[in-house]
This record gives structure tokens, C-alpha cells and sequence, in this order.
């Protein structure tokens, strides 16, 4: 099984599609799927009726997923896209490093 490139809390840069150039944090990973879900990105809007726990009921914001080969990596240098890597450092670990810039990625 190969290492994920892109996972939870990792700050991304959207790179197609109607929310092209937005940048937000990874909620979720779906792997599986080969989809994440970004914060403030691909939100749709889903229209709930009243119930028991929701009284009031109404227009119900949320984000969707969307696929990740849509969505790069925000460099933590330059803030822009970009691609991920993978390094051993001296005492033996594999960390992932944004290819632009060369800086490890934390998380």
C-alpha cells in the first residue's frame, strides 16, 4: 500500500472546477475513493425538512467531497501548488516534501 500524499489538516490549493484557486484545510481524506473534503470548498446547499431534532428545518450548507487529483498541495513556503515527495531522513524516517520548494510538509 503505498503512502498517502495528501492527507487530514494538510493546506491545499484547488487546481480545477468551479472553486479553481481557492485555498483550504483538508477536513477529510477518502481513500478509497480517491477523494478529500476541503473547508470552504465545493459547498452545496441541501434543503431539510422539519424534524424532531431539527424544528425549524431549512437550507442546510455543507461541503462535498471532490476528487484529490483536483486539489495540490499549498508549498509552505510560497503558498502555491505543489506536487509531494518522499524523503528518509538521517535517522530513518520517510516524510513528505513539496517538490517547489524542497521543504518538508508536517503532518
Amino acid at each position: 500500500m503505498s503512502a498517502a500524499k495528501i492527507k487530514k489538516g494538510d493546506r491545499v490549493v484547488v487546481l480545477s472546477g468551479k472553486d479553481k484557486g481557492k485555498h483550504g484545510t483538508v477536513l477529510k481524506s477518502l481513500p478509497k475513493d480517491g477523494k478529500v473534503v476541503v473547508e470552504g470548498v465545493n459547498v452545496v446547499a441541501r434543503h431539510r425538512k422539519a424534524s424532531q431534532v431539527n424544528p425549524q428545518g431549512g437550507i442546510e450548507r455543507s461541503e462535498a467531497p471532490i476528487f484529490a487529483c483536483k486539489v495540490a498541495l499549498e508549498d509552505p513556503k510560497t503558498g502555491k501548488p505543489s506536487r509531494v515527495g518522499f524523503k528518509v531522513q538521517e535517522n530513518g524516517t520517510k516524510v513528505r516534501v513539496a517538490k517547489r520548494s524542497g521543504e518538508v510538509v508536517n503532518g
